[in-house]
């Protein structure tokens, strides 16, 4: 099985995720994006099984500004590691935090909010895709 590390802006805090990300895209949404300080997020969404933090476990702590997010962060030097999605029962391990991941993105999320238009061709979802919980309805991206 595939491994791959990552750590925090600061190395105090390392992960490790295993395996295959389930799927890899881009979240526009305002909450990311404030978060990422960034007009768009990359993400790796996993099974919370197959995401580790390795060392500094002391270090990390979290931040729940809604039911849907449970954003996890270094307190040493703030620099993102996670974000937990409970409703989803994924785990989004930030593409930038594990940089040896070759980032393959999918699609696009939450793109009814987006500031940053992407004519990439991929499927852009108003909201979220129905398994994930949401609309399904897709958004032209012409």
């Amino acid at each position: 099985m595939m491994t791959h590390s990552g750590k925090c802006f600061c190395g105090s805090v390392t992960l490790e995720v295993s395996g295959t990300p389930e799927v890899m895209g881009y979240c526009h949404c305002s909450s990311c994006r404030s978060w990422a300080a960034a007009p768009v997020n990359a993400f790796t969404l996993w099974k919370p099984d197959n995401v580790k933090v390795t060392s500094g476990q002391e270090h990390v702590s979290s931040y729940q500004k809604t039911e849907v997010s449970q954003r996890h962060y270094c307190s040493k030097c703030g620099g993102h590691l996670f974000n937990h999605h409970p409703p989803l029962g994924l785990t989004d391990v930030y593409a930038a935090t594990v940089p040896s991941i070759e980032f393959q993105p999918g699609v696009h999320v939450n793109y009814a909010e987006t500031v940053l238009p992407m004519r990439d061709g991929l499927p852009k979802f108003r909201d979220f895709p129905v398994e994930f919980g949401g609309s399904g309805e897709m958004v032209n991206d012409t």
